[in-house]
Formats: structure tokens, C-alpha cells, sequence
């Protein structure tokens, strides 16, 4: 069998819910599309590692969480890469290091309420579509997900929501839609 080239990069296409492939030696370079990456503790708690989109590199070499796992949000198109090519991912890579680090502070904020109204404002700025009425966080999104971000419970979750869409920090025009009120 013929050994394809380290310099080769391939184009692929994933469906929703497709867990992307994990490899030592390959990133993937996200061009189209949402992924999730996550782990579980001993327990078999779900934990979400981060959410990227367009432009992200996502993959083995970026990570020592074992298990760790991608899966697909939404269709994906990704460019698979290898290790060999991370000259010309440097900015990638810095991206990746300051997402993470980003998401890091989020959580550790002590109050549950801080940390899904950062993490929704996170998810608007990196994801979201601007209305006349705020920024749609275009992204079909659970309660349990957001739960799973921020470490806490789908029911606090829940409760902190409607909270916050009391507060007017947030609207949910239609299921699994939410929309930041922000200036």
C-alpha cells in the first residue's frame, strides 16, 4: 500500500453529529461549519473542551485529554493537515491557545450566573448573526450543552435563562433560539 505524503492535504466533508478522526501526526483546519471537542470524567460526565468554527484548528497534536473526541455540530468542511506543516499554522495555533484560555477564565468565574452570561456572550461574538434586536447565537444549542460548557446542571441552566431573558440580557423567539440584547 502506497504511503501518501505528509505534505498532501485532504479535503473533507463531515455530517452533523460525525465525530472527525483523531490522529497524532494531523490537525484539522476548520473552513465551514462547527465542532465541538470534549471529554468525560471517570464518572462518564460529559465536559466541553470548545467550540470551533471557520478558521480553527482542531485536533490530537493540540491536545493530552485523553479520551478527547470531535464532534460535528453542524456539517463541517475541514482541511486535514500534517504536524510537518505547522509552520504555516502558527497564527492557527495562537488562535487556538488564546480560545482556550479565553474559555478557561469563563468557567473559572465563582458565580454559575457569570459564567453562562459570559459564555453566551462568547458564543454571540464568535458565533452569532446580527439582529435588529441583538446578535442570534447562530447555533442550535442545548441547555444541557450550555451545561456542559460552564459546569454546572441543565436544570441551573434552565433556571439562569429564564432569569436572564427576565433581566432583558437575552430573548428566545422561536426553540433552541437565543438572542443577546446587547448594544
Amino acid at each position: 500500500m502506497e504511503q501518501s505524503s505528509p505534505e498532501i492535504i485532504e479535503h473533507k466533508i463531515f455530517a452533523p453529529s460525525e465525530l472527525i478522526p483523531l490522529d497524532a501526526d494531523f490537525y484539522w483546519l476548520l473552513q465551514q461549519g462547527v465542532v465541538k471537542t470534549c471529554t468525560w470524567t471517570q464518572e462518564g460526565n460529559p465536559i466541553s473542551l470548545g467550540y470551533w468554527g471557520a478558521g480553527d484548528l482542531v485536533g490530537q497534536p493540540l491536545s493530552l485529554v485523553y479520551p478527547y473526541q470531535i464532534r460535528c455540530v453542524t456539517k463541517v468542511k475541514a482541511l486535514r493537515i500534517h504536524v510537518s506543516q505547522s509552520h504555516n499554522l502558527t497564527d492557527s495555533i495562537h488562535h487556538h491557545i488564546q480560545q482556550t484560555e479565553e474559555l478557561l477564565f469563563i468557567v473559572r468565574s465563582e458565580k454559575m450566573y457569570q459564567r453562562l452570561r459570559q459564555t453566551l456572550i462568547w458564543l454571540a461574538n464568535k458565533f452569532g448573526t446580527k439582529m435588529e434586536i441583538g446578535q442570534l447565537i447562530d447555533l442550535r444549542i442545548t441547555h444541557q450543552d450550555l451545561a456542559e460548557i460552564i459546569g454546572s446542571t441543565r436544570v441551573t441552566v434552565t433556571k439562569l435563562i429564564n432569569q436572564l431573558e427576565q433581566e432583558g440580557f437575552l430573548s428566545r423567539p422561536e426553540r433552541n433560539a437565543i438572542v443577546l440584547c446587547l448594544p
